[in-house]
């Protein structure tokens, strides 16, 4: 394990990890979740769970992955793919695959599929391959805090930003987003 701190680094994963994650384009159906939930949301159970699942998976993703015998340089390649999909619905707007959220419940529909989803989760074994694992760490941190306000805060944020400000901050990130799958796919085949 390396933790080389790296503050630049650092900010490319959390930047990264914020467009995956796309807790900003996920807000219209999160206040779909809130409003079958009765209203109210566990923002900080959500961001507390969502956190583990993510720092588990990173440290033991690799270990499940050699277990069925598949290379963290196979799984970015495949991560890749996922992420390439995920920027083209943001980007176009269209819907190639979501998981399904049960409107029963919080924490699991928020903490897991909606924030460490498969994408994420795909994308920090990715990011593995690439980054030090504390620039990892960190950022998957920045990110958790940064969900809880926007769980906390949905209300004031749905104001502000609007519907337009929403959709423009998701075509963004989408585009972010398929850059790195561009170089994630071309690092780890040396294309």
């Amino acid at each position: 394990m390396n933790f080389q701190f790296d503050l630049v680094e650092t900010l490319k994963v959390t930047m990264i990890l914020f467009a995956v994650i796309d807790i900003v384009g996920s807000i219209p159906v999160i206040i779909s979740i809130k409003q079958s939930a009765g209203g109210t949301l566990q923002s900080f159970k959500a961001s507390w769970v969502s956190l583990v699942i993510m720092v588990v998976f990173l440290f033991l993703g690799n270990s499940i992955l050699e277990l069925i015998g598949i290379s963290v340089g196979d799984f970015a390649i495949a991560g890749s793919f996922v992420l390439f999909f995920i920027a083209l619905e943001m980007i176009l707007g269209i819907r190639i695959y979501r998981d399904e959220v049960p409107k029963t419940a919080t924490v699991v529909p928020l903490a897991f599929p909606l924030i460490a989803g498969t994408g994420t989760l795909t994308t920090l074994l990715s990011l593995r391959a690439e980054f030090h694992t504390i620039s990892i760490l960190v950022a998957i941190v920045i990110n958790v805090v940064i969900v809880y306000f926007v769980l906390k805060y949905l209300h004031v944020l749905e104001r502000l930003l609007g519907v337009g400000g929403i959709a423009i901050l998701k075509k963004v990130f989408g585009i972010i987003l398929l850059a790195l799958a561009i170089k994630l796919f071309r690092t780890n085949t040396g294309l």
